[in-house]
């Protein structure tokens, strides 16, 4: 799987059958700020917040304008 294919999208318009895919891996979104659009972009994607820095800083990105999360297994009922 490519996850840079998912690199620039919304973290909401993830499909559940993407999320699954995504599971336990990490991903980088701006920190929210009134100046920037509420939509959390995923900037990086990788095995590990240290992935997704690498990612950022070879881009020419300040990983400190940036928050690492996990994405967690959907819920299942």
């Amino acid at each position: 799987m490519r996850e840079d294919r998912f690199v620039g999208r919304p973290l909401d318009s993830l499909t559940l059958r993407e999320r699954w895919q995504l599971a336990g891996m990490w991903i980088a979104t701006e920190m929210y700020s009134p100046q920037t659009v509420p939509l959390r972009i995923i900037e990086a994607i990788g095995s590990s917040a240290q992935d997704c820095i690498g990612q950022l800083v070879s881009r020419g990105l300040p990983p400190s304008r940036y928050e690492f999360l996990p994405l967690p297994q959907p819920y299942r009922p």
